[in-house]
Order: structure tokens, then C-alpha cells, then sequence
């Protein structure tokens, strides 16, 4: 039952961000966005995160994922497969960046992680 509702908090919040955001850019500019991002993602991250439609244990997935599927859905399903071909190209490009940054805080943890054993060795020695 958690996984439908972390399928359901996502596929909600995603529904708000591409159908809501725009209008509010439109309407009033980059203070609609924001005033868009606060009240969409705030009050989104507060139902799946808080109130308890999103799972929290488990396998950890933020609402990200979900808007990022329902933006790229609602494309495929509005304009045809055409749209998912032609953003094939972004998709590869977002992908490499998250492997490129997983690697990059990889490396910055294990480095912290031998810089405090390295300050631990010499406050034992001192």
C-alpha cells in the first residue's frame, strides 16, 4: 500500500508542476514562479513527506522522479512518441549529470571520511 501511495504523492505533485507552474510564470513572471515553487513543492513535500502519502522507508526515491516521469509522459501522450525521441537527448544528458554528481559525493565522502580518521589518529597521538 505505501508504494501506491508513494506512486499517487508523486504522480500528484507532478500534475500540479506541469499543469499550475506555467500558468503562474505566465501570469506574473519569475515572481510566479517562485511564488509557485513555494506553494506547489512546499505544500506537496508536506503531504508525501509528513502527512504520509510518500514512503519514507525503503527505497528512496524524491518527488523529483515523479514530476520529472509526469512532465515526460504528459508530452508523449499530448504530442505522440515524436516527443520522446526528441527529448531522448536531455534525458541522456540529466543522466550522465546524476551519475557524474553520485561519483562526485562518493569521492567528497570518502575523502571526509579519511581527513576526520587522519584528525582522530593525530588528536590520539598528540
Amino acid at each position: 500500500m505505501k508504494h501506491l501511495g508513494t506512486i499517487l504523492g508523486t504522480a500528484i505533485a507532478g500534475m500540479f508542476v506541469m499543469s499550475v507552474w506555467g500558468a503562474f510564470v505566465e501570469a506574473h513572471g519569475i515572481g510566479g514562479g517562485w511564488f509557485a515553487g513555494l506553494i506547489i513543492i512546499g505544500t506537496m513535500w508536506y503531504l508525501n513527506h509528513y502527512v504520509g502519502i510518500h514512503n519514507n522507508d525503503g527505497a528512496w526515491v524524491d518527488m523529483a522522479l515523479g514530476i520529472g516521469v509526469a512532465g515526460f509522459m504528459r508530452d508523449v501522450f499530448m504530442k505522440g512518441g515524436s516527443a520522446a525521441a526528441e527529448s531522448m537527448p536531455t534525458l541522456i544528458v540529466v543522466l550522465l549529470g546524476g551519475v557524474v554528481g553520485g561519483v562526485a559525493a562518493a569521492k567528497l565522502q570518502q575523502y571526509l571520511a579519511q581527513k576526520n580518521a587522519e584528525e582522530e589518529e593525530s588528536t590520539e597521538t598528540a
